[in-house]
This record gives C-alpha cells, sequence and structure tokens, in this order.
C-alpha cells in the first residue's frame, strides 16, 4: 500500500473539533514517518462548502458523491447538523457504498447516528456523546448503546464519544497501525496524553450534577460522594434519608438511572482512579479510603468498571504523563 487513503464526511453544522482532532492527528502522524502515509480528504455533499457549529466554514477537498474506494479508514464526524444528515437518503447512501470499501469505519460523536442510520451499527456495540445516548439507544434498539467508554471497537466499526474523543481515539489507531513508539511521538507533538484508555468513562459523576429537582437524590449522593470510606449499604442510606429502600431504589433510578449499590460502587471506582493517579498511595491504602476495604475487591470492582486491573491502570496513566 503506497498510503492510507482516509475520507473524513463532513455536512452543514458538523462540529470542527471532530473533524479537525481526526485531520491534525493523521497529519501529524505523517509528520513523524508514518508509512505508508496518511493521505487524509474531507468529502462533503457535492463538495460544498460546509458551515460548521460554531459558523466557520470549512472548504471540502472531495466531493462525497465522487470518492471512491478502496479507503483505509472512513470517518463520519458529528455535529448539531447530525440529525438531518442521518434522514439524508444520500448521504447515507455514500456512506453505506464507501463503508463497503473500507478497511475499518469510524465516527465521532453524534456521527454514531449516520452509522445506525445506515444500518453500520447492527448488532455492535457502540458508543456516542453522553448527552445523545439515549436518543440513540431508542432510535436503534438494534445497537447496543454503551454511554460510558471515550470509543468502542466492535470488529472493523469504531464509536467515539463526545468532540475531543476524536483525539484519543485517532491517536489508538494511529497506534494500531504504526505501533506506539510513533503513536507517543504524535501525542508528544499534540501536548496531550499518548491516549485515554477507550474504556475510560465519559464522564464521572464528579463533574456531572444529579436531577436538581430532586432534593433527597441530591443529599444523598452528596454524602455518598463525601463519605465513601462509611457504611453505604442501601438500607443505611435509605434510613438516614428518612425513606424505605423500595423508594429511594425507585428514585435512584429515577434520576440517576442506576440503584443506590450500583451508584455507590461507581463512585468509589471513580475515585480509586483519581487517587492511583494522583497520590503514590499502596493499593491497599487507596481500597481502604475509598470503601473497598481490600485490594482486591479494589481490583475486581476496577477490571469490572474499566476492564483492566488497577496497578496496569496506575502504570499506564504515569507513563503517559511522563511521555
Amino acid at each position: 500500500m503506497i498510503e492510507r487513503r482516509v475520507a473524513v464526511i463532513g455536512y452543514d453544522a458538523a462540529e470542527l473539533l471532530d473533524i479537525a482532532c481526526v485531520t491534525t492527528t493523521l497529519e501529524n502522524a505523517n509528520l513523524q514517518g508514518a508509512a505508508p502515509a496518511y493521505r487524509v480528504r474531507l468529502a462533503t455533499p457535492g463538495g460544498n462548502p460546509v458551515v460548521c457549529g460554531t459558523g466557520l466554514t470549512l472548504q471540502a477537498q472531495e466531493a462525497l458523491e465522487r470518492v471512491i474506494g478502496p479507503l483505509d479508514t472512513l470517518v463520519v464526524s458529528g455535529g448539531i447538523g447530525h440529525e438531518a444528515a442521518a434522514g439524508d437518503r444520500s448521504i447515507l447512501g455514500h456512506v453505506r457504498r464507501l463503508a463497503r470499501e473500507s478497511r475499518r469505519v469510524a465516527s465521532v460523536c453524534t456521527g454514531a447516528a449516520v452509522l445506525a442510520a445506515a444500518g453500520l451499527l447492527d448488532g455492535r456495540r457502540a458508543t456516542t456523546h453522553w448527552r445523545s445516548a439515549k436518543v440513540l439507544a431508542d432510535r436503534h434498539p438494534e445497537v447496543s448503546v454503551d454511554p460510558a467508554p471515550i470509543f468502542v471497537r466492535d470488529g472493523n466499526t469504531y464509536t467515539a464519544a463526545g468532540v475531543t474523543s476524536a483525539l484519543d481515539l485517532t491517536l489508538a489507531l494511529v497506534e494500531e497501525d504504526h505501533g506506539a513508539e510513533l503513536a507517543r511521538r504524535v501525542a508528544r507533538a499534540l501536548v496531550t496524553y499518548l491516549q485515554r484508555p477507550g474504556n475510560q468513562a465519559q464522564m464521572s459523576m464528579f463533574t456531572a450534577s444529579p436531577s436538581p429537582e430532586n432534593g433527597l437524590v441530591r443529599k444523598v449522593v452528596e454524602y455518598v460522594t463525601g463519605h465513601l470510606d462509611a457504611d453505604l449499604t442501601t438500607g443505611t442510606l435509605a434510613r438516614g434519608a428518612g425513606v424505605s429502600e423500595r423508594h429511594l431504589t425507585r428514585l435512584f433510578l429515577e434520576h440517576l438511572g442506576q440503584a443506590p449499590g450500583r451508584f455507590v460502587r461507581q463512585a468509589r471506582t471513580e475515585a480509586a482512579a483519581h487517587l492511583l493517579t494522583s497520590t503514590s498511595l499502596p493499593m491497599t491504602g487507596v481500597a481502604l479510603r475509598c470503601g473497598f476495604g481490600t485490594a482486591e475487591a479494589l481490583r475486581q470492582a476496577f477490571v469490572g468498571r474499566y476492564g483492566v486491573a488497577p496497578s496496569r491502570y496506575r502504570s499506564t496513566a504515569t507513563s503517559a504523563t511522563r511521555s
């Protein structure tokens, strides 16, 4: 292969960062010596300029209708214009056509809606921006939508979460194509981490606010996040809130989409992830501070949420920070 042909599909009201994170990363990989090099082109309907969601205009390099395979990678961007794009039969037809002629297919953010509308995510696990995950799941029950990860790979299909997760995904593609050392050089040139693990959560509960209209849920959440090493069984939390376990569970499911026990486990695991990357506490110390009791209990919870052991998570994060 002389070059790796990459087509990035844009449309009116696409997100500029969805496009730029992909194109800039791949072009930088070329500067760092990627061989074969990437030949990246922005393709739009009719080859027309597109006005991004930010109001800036991008000039297309190719008309979507005239792009032909074989392609190494097809990337569909997201943005506030994704609904119109997902409802455009012409765009969907060309996405299907090019997907058949591509080694791998990817979407960024709400670009997953376009892939789903084209039938390319049927029977697959996928992610999208956390704000759009429920809509995608409701409209396409044949797709297994996971709102948590930064990006997901299912076979030769990749879906990334919101906006800058395109950078994480593209670095992962570069590493897949050219190895970790070149990806590390690209990351350093872009002044970013090598890449966040794909299964790292898009949002932390410590930055996401619970439903403000329910004071009881908010009060319990504040207690949980401030007392992770305390007794946080559902019964204890319910007694502290002055309600039954059943009522508390119903409120959590309604306002947070998960039962109290699962919320506590998630809160403890996320806190552990923070301590692992920001302190030198031993595993036992991290486990005790976050309410797990033992290092083994921490390990089980961590593997269940992030797919890696806490020791591996710490070493990876530390290496990325020093690179």
